[in-house]
């Protein structure tokens, strides 16, 4: 009995929500997000609605955490604020996250390589300036001992233009 517990608690799935934040009000580093932006940030919330999201991840920009604020408000969560480089930081930590969905709010230099290092293989080679509109979601599932990772490539909200 015990080990049939334990078998089964080693199953899992994890849902990994990763986009870019929204649109920018300007190009310096310290931007907010424009009215385009914070449309787009309630775009997201929408979308993940039922996807009942355990964490919230977001760079320490104010443009990622105003992206993340409606989805975290809906679940009334804490947003996890996470250094935007090395990836590895916050890859190495998604990786022990076992049977959680979870969104995590980057960048254009970022989010493609996140997804990468999640051992997926994304087929947009690179996250244009004016791209705002991809959702990478990973799925890790966790059965007996082995392990299954896919990729799914979405777009969500106003279609940008890459």
């Amino acid at each position: 009995m015990i080990l049939t517990a334990t078998l089964f608690a080693a199953c899992s799935t994890t849902h990994i929500y990763i986009v870019r934040h929204g649109e920018r009000l300007n190009s310096s580093d310290t931007t907010s997000l424009s009215a385009a932006g914070l449309e787009r940030a309630q775009d997201l919330a929408r979308l993940m609605t039922d996807k009942k999201i355990d964490s919230v991840f977001t760079s320490n920009y104010t443009r990622t955490r105003q992206t993340a604020t409606p989805t975290a408000q809906l679940f009334g969560l804490t947003m996890i604020q996470y250094n935007p480089r090395p990836t590895e930081q916050i890859t190495n930590r998604l990786k022990k996250i076992k049977g959680k969905n979870v969104l995590v709010v980057g960048h254009s230099d970022t989010i493609l390589e996140i997804a990468k290092q999640l051992e997926t293989k994304p087929t947009i080679s690179k996250i244009e300036a004016l791209d705002f509109d991809n959702i990478l979601t990973v799925t890790i599932k966790r059965t007996f001992g082995k392990k299954k990772i896919t990729l799914e490539e979405n777009t969500y909200g106003k279609q940008t233009k890459p």
